[in-house]
């Protein structure tokens, strides 16, 4: 890699259309069209004999990110979020939301018909449970809902005294008259190089998983899942190559991938040929109902719709409901996999260093908004000529918009960075060999005490969870208290998992793995994960600092267990202007000048020499 140039104010590429980026969603997602698009769902559902439905933002696949089409949730209510569920009745309509969204969503949807209850409090279940009427007929679609959101809808509408229905067409999609098209984005082969293993191999180890289960075969629901399998890709959905498929997995024979046909090119097809059957996406309800009779057959039940089980069930066969016997494989990331995850983040490093260093130079002069620093980074990553998208929609929130945990700038709620306030930028990058995410927490200009104590906090446990040497077999939800014990002994928190899996080349949020109080899932050798604690004062500032880990071995004398720990992938530095030293020991202050020598020592031959002299003061022992 060569030496980039300056970290001056960049020149936005005009190709990028950065102004679409920041739409909020003003044709898709009008909070205002909520009252009119709701007494029109209303009506629809009337016509069906429903009394109500359920609308949950997901689509077959359950994908974090759907396709434009698939953003019924958004249309209808005006919430954009990745995650979230309505429940409408004639007379009320409840939106669920998670700890991220708890002032995003009011900000986005009309109270006056939609009520806004977060998940910490009241579940959707418990308020079926106490709305909906005796008697009643509650929809749900059977396309985007999983087994396990069914049984619990059922429950529940069984303790209400009403009826669940199962939905196939989505009353939705005929109001919504201009809904985008489905996509259709070329299957592209990924290099060996970078897969680090080739389909067949994969194949065996998958079967294996489905003979020590007993099982005759899966249905593969989850499209990373068959992406990491037939080590394809594509880009079907923003922000991950991901082709949207389904396959079967039989436990003895070829597999048999799902596609549209007008997205495989001739030299995709004859090379995915030699190790899978291709089908048209149209055959996928003959073919497993074929290959159903008389067979067990695994189902994701984190990502399988109702219908499908339904059409195993129908078919004869047994469904065997589990988790993916590929996700586990997916997460323990190979040597080549590792290798290209180590020069994304270095590419993405010298990204981040010129772009901290261009927005100290500018940021507390003013002039610059959330907008400008987004385009700024985003033109940073680009310059590196290997960017193929962002990993998510950047998070940049200044001042109190930092507190809205996954706030999303639009030209609505754009605000200029001022002095005095703090800036938490969250975001990532897709490239070729790798998925980054990283946020750093920065001052605009001189911090107040109380700021400079919760970020020291925060990175306190950051640093916890890095350093931290455990036995195989630890989960992530027993080192989760790691990363809160400083704010805890403070009486703070915050409400937000510690870390999420990471894929290589996939999506930045990938299953199983993750460090919460839900990761009940032993971290295994291979294992990439954020760290990423925080603390967010509402109306004030958000603090988070996140990188990305590797679970690698670690050598322990004396130990009576296999042991692992941590190597840090993401190279950027903190923000030593937020540090407060008092609130540091020993270790802790040699482990950040340790970090901030391997960044350097990293980055400083890959950068101009203005940006190389920026660093070397942003990483000067403490």
């Amino acid at each position: 890699m060569t030496a980039h140039s300056s970290s001056a104010a960049p020149d936005l590429d005009p190709h990028l259309h950065f102004s679409a980026r920041f739409q909020s969603f003003d044709d898709l997602a009008d909070g205002r069209a909520g009252p009119r698009r709701l007494a029109a769902l209303r009506a629809e559902l009337a016509r069906r004999g429903l009394d109500g439905y359920i609308v949950p933002r997901a689509d077959a696949h359950q994908n974090e990110y759907v396709p434009p089409c698939e953003e019924r949730l958004a249309w209808l209510t005006g919430f954009t979020g990745s995650a979230g569920l309505l429940v409408i009745l004639p007379e009320t309509a409840a939106l669920f939301v998670d700890g991220r969204y708890a002032l995003q969503a009011p900000a986005q949807v009309d109270t006056a018909v939609v009520t806004v209850v977060p998940l910490a409090t009241t579940r959707p279940e418990k308020w079926i449970e106490t709305h909906l009427p005796k008697g009643a007929s509650l929809g749900f679609d059977s396309w985007r809902t999983t087994l396990d959101a069914r049984e619990r809808f059922a429950k529940a509408v069984a303790t209400a005294g009403g009826i669940l229905v199962a939905v196939e067409d989505d009353p939705i999609d005929p109001l919504w008259t201009d809904r985008p098209a489905p996509p259709a984005a070329p299957i592209r082969l990924l290099d060996l190089s970078v897969a680090g293993e080739e389909a067949g191999a994969k194949l065996r180890r998958v079967r294996e998983a489905l003979a020590e289960e007993r099982l005759d075969g899966a249905l593969v629901s989850d499209p990373h899942a068959t992406a990491w399998l037939l080590n394809i890709r594509g880009a079907d959905v923003a922000h991950t190559p991901l082709p949207l498929t389904w396959s079967i997995v039989p436990a003895d024979g070829r597999p048999m991938l799902f596609v549209d046909a007008a997205n495989l090119p001739d030299h995709v097809h004859a090379v995915l040929e030699r190790t899978a059957d291709v089908w048209p996406a149209t055959a996928l309800d003959s073919a497993l109902a074929d290959f159903a009779r008389g067979r067990t057959i695994r189902i994701d039940q984190a990502t399988c719709p109702v219908r499908l089980a339904n059409l195993i069930d129908a078919a004869g066969g047994t469904v065997s409901k589990g988790a993916d016997p590929i996700a586990l494989l997916k997460a323990r990331k190979n040597a080549a996999e590792i290798a290209g995850m180590r020069a994304a983040h270095l590419r993405d490093g010298v990204a981040l260093v010129r772009f901290l260093s261009w927005f100290e130079a500018h940021a507390a002069a003013g002039g610059l908004t959330e907008i400008r620093a987004v385009e700024a980074l985003e033109t940073f990553r680009r310059a590196s000529g290997n960017l193929s998208d962002i990993s998510f929609p950047t998070i940049a929130g200044a001042g109190e918009n930092g507190a809205i945990v996954h706030y999303r700038v639009s030209h609505s709620t754009n605000r200029p960075i001022r002095a005095g306030e703090l800036f938490l930028i969250d975001s990532g990058a897709q490239y070729p060999d790798g998925t980054t995410d990283v946020t750093r927490t920065l001052a605009v200009g001189t911090p107040t005490a109380q700021m400079r104590h919760h970020y020291t906090l925060v990175l306190k446990g950051h640093l916890a969870v890095a350093r931290a040497v455990f036995p195989a077999g630890v989960t992530g939800a027993q080192l989760d208290p790691l990363a809160r014990q400083y704010l805890w002994a403070a009486g703070l928190d915050f409400d937000h998992g510690t870390g999420h899996g990471v894929g290589a080349g996939l999506s930045v949020h990938e299953g199983p793995a993750r460090i919460s109080p839900l990761g009940h899932l032993a971290l295994g050798e291979g294992m990439i994960l954020s760290n990423e604690p925080g603390f967010y004062r509402a109306g004030a500032y958000g603090i988070r600092i996140e990188n990305l880990i590797l679970v690698e071995p670690r050598a322990v004398e004396g130990a009576e267990k296999p042991c692992l720990g941590f190597a840090t992938l993401t190279l950027a530095p903190y923000d030593r202007r937020l540090i407060e030293l008092v609130l540091l020991d020993s270790i802790e202050r040699e482990a950040i000048d340790r970090y901030h020598r391997f960044v350097r020592e990293a980055i400083a031959p890959l950068v101009d020499p203005e940006t190389a002299g920026w660093l070397a003061a942003a990483t000067a022992p403490l």
